[in-house]
């Protein structure tokens, strides 16, 4: 039986935001280490996930573009490259802001190369089961830290933190060049069904004419809320359950937990969005978010710490895919790939802001507490600016 091509172009979505995004992400496992070696702040190591987060945003919005002029196999190869030389730059720096600006931007800037130009390339290559494979794609998202978080410990456990982000640079490279080889457009054909099969806005609408629609602005607003609410809890939670006393390696399965939660979160919730809309599917997984990340108040154990992680992870994982499907449903596939980016943007800086934030309340104050507790307070605006998301309606060939 021949394989429609579609999905090969998914599982190397699921690879390449796997590999990129947790390399990115496992700065949450380095980040013990590398303070204690190196007597840096959690503040000032935190400081490099939020130039991360900065640099993919700015990345996003430009790798989409490209990805609309020059497909999405050039953008990741770039990406893939950049990412290599970034890592294996990073390891060996000998300064805190040397490695705040190494890793933090050109990390970065590699990472936001994946999840945008591969999304946009996936909905143009589907037209039935479009949230299904949008989900999986971004479920490369909590792959990545379930594997790459954990590979980070096991290799630090008998090398230092250098050796192990070098042999990330090297998974980089070998990973991602040769899979990016195998990405290509959809037949003409296909594109032009998944552009008919949406309820997208006028054919002729413009990058600028979309960032100035009220749906625009509600999508990339809780987006951002959404990140800003969850990016916190998720950069120091490995942290957070060693000072709680849970062992090293097991406070790292902590984050895999979340991360397999998420895969599932995310498949869960695109099988539900295909059938009930992707708006009803983000305002119900952002409340369950939102009550999740209260849970850690009253977390101390191993064992809560996973119950907490299994629904946090469900709730952070099954709502990511559903924005880039609020833009498709609403703006047309042909700049999808530049309205998305301008989204992920968007929320990219809402991720920047929990880690550093994160860092800057444990020193300050001895306690990640007010950290979940403003992480709460984000998390329920997100549902109150997701509930205004409303349908594009056409009069004319005009948006309204």
């Amino acid at each position: 039986m021949k394989i429609y091509y579609g999905w090969i172009v998914v599982a190397v979505g699921i690879v390449v935001s796997c590999i990129g995004m947790g390399s990115m992400m496992s700065l949450s496992v380095f980040l013990a280490p590398i303070s204690h070696t190196m007597g840096w702040s959690r503040t000032g190591i935190s400081t490099a996930a939020l130039l991360n987060f900065v640099a993919m945003g700015v990345g996003s919005f430009l790798w989409g573009s490209l990805s609309d002029r020059f497909g999405a196999r050039f953008v990741v190869l770039c990406g893939g490259v950049l990412m290599g030389v970034g890592l294996a730059a990073a390891s060996q720096t000998q300064s805190l802001l040397a490695f705040q600006l190494v890793f933090g931007l050109t990390v970065g800037l590699a990472a936001g190369s994946f999840y945008v130009p591969m999304t946009a390339m996936t909905v143009r290559w589907f037209v039935h089961n479009r949230s299904l494979a949008v989900a999986l794609v971004s479920a490369g998202l909590g792959l990545g830290s379930t594997i790459m978080g954990p590979l980070a410990r096991w290799i630090m456990m008998t090398h230092d933190w250098r050796f192990a982000m070098l042999v990330f640079s090297a998974i980089a490279w070998i990973g991602i060049l040769p899979l990016a080889l195998l990405l290509r457009e959809p037949p003409a054909d296909t594109a032009a069904a998944s552009g008919a099969g949406a309820s997208a806005g006028p054919a002729d609408m413009t990058v600028g004419q979309a960032l100035r629609t009220p749906q625009f602005a509600a999508i990339a607003l809780a987006f951002f809320a959404c990140c800003a609410a969850h990016s916190g809890p998720i950069f120091h939670m490995v942290t957070y359950a060693i000072d709680c006393g849970v062992a090293d390696m097991a406070a790292t399965t902590v984050l895999s937990v979340a991360g397999v939660s998420g895969l599932m979160g995310r498949i869960v919730c695109g099988l539900v969005a295909d059938r009930v809309g992707a708006a009803r599917t983000l305002v119900a997984g952002l409340a369950v978010q939102a009550v999740a990340i209260s849970f850690y108040l009253m977390t101390s154990g191993l064992g809560s710490f996973y119950a907490v992680a299994m629904i946090f992870g469900f709730a952070y994982g099954g709502v990511m895919p559903l924005y880039a499907i609020l833009v498709r449903e609403n703006f047309p596939g042909r700049i999808m790939g530049s309205v998305f980016g301008v989204v992920a943007m968007v929320s990219t800086f809402g991720m920047a802001i929990g880690p550093v934030a994160g860092g800057w309340l444990f020193d300050t104050f001895g306690s990640y507490a007010w950290l979940y507790v403003a992480s709460c307070g984000l998390g329920l605006s997100a549902v109150a600016i997701a509930s205004l998301i409303r349908p594009m309606e056409v009069r004319g060939g005009v948006a309204a």
